[in-house]
């Protein structure tokens, strides 16, 4: 069965049973790891990120300390970006971020507003180690390659018209 079906059927019941939700993040992760996509790191690579340095981080002395670099290696893909809003439904990220990451008891991922940082690697950060206060770390369940279009798909929201979250830069 599709995907897109079995996401179409668990909402047209309202019931998701635990079996038809395990068979479709299996589905997903099957999805995601067998796309045809080519990243620019290996597979190795791509399971665990590397220590993360960042420009908006303030460094003692002056000095950096020695990181990698998180690259998006599916950066503006359309297929990644299907995938990852198949992934975004079947992982129920929407159950806290409202559909289409407009936000619900969980802030909403397409108003440009991003408390952790907004680009492809904080959020990419923010999805494998996860946050305080509500965002359970997802690097165990799924993996790098997943979350890269997870953040694929985030990036492709359009903005609201009318942004009813507040700045968490003030």
């Amino acid at each position: 069965m599709d995907i897109r079906a079995v996401i179409a059927v668990n909402t047209a019941d309202g019931v998701i049973s635990r079996a038809i939700r395990v068979a479709s993040i299996v589905s997903c992760v099957l999805l995601v790891a067998c796309s045809k996509h080519e990243t620019k790191q290996s597979d190795a690579a791509t399971d665990r990120p590397p220590a993360i340095r960042y420009e908006a981080h303030i460094a003692a002395g002056g000095k950096p300390p020695v990181g990698g670099e998180l690259v998006n290696p599916l950066r503006g893909d359309p297929a990644a970006a299907r995938n990852g809003a198949a992934l975004f439904s079947a992982m129920n990220c929407d159950g806290c971020h409202g559909g289409d990451g407009s936000g619900w008891v969980g802030p909403s991922l397409a108003d440009g507003r991003w408390r952790y940082g907004g680009a492809d690697e904080e959020i990419f950060t923010s999805i494998y180690y996860g946050r305080p206060k509500g965002m359970p770390a997802f690097g165990g369940a799924i993996g790098a390659a997943a979350i890269w279009n997870l953040v694929t798909y985030l990036k492709s929201l359009p903005p609201p018209a009318d942004v009813p979250t507040e700045s968490w830069e003030e």
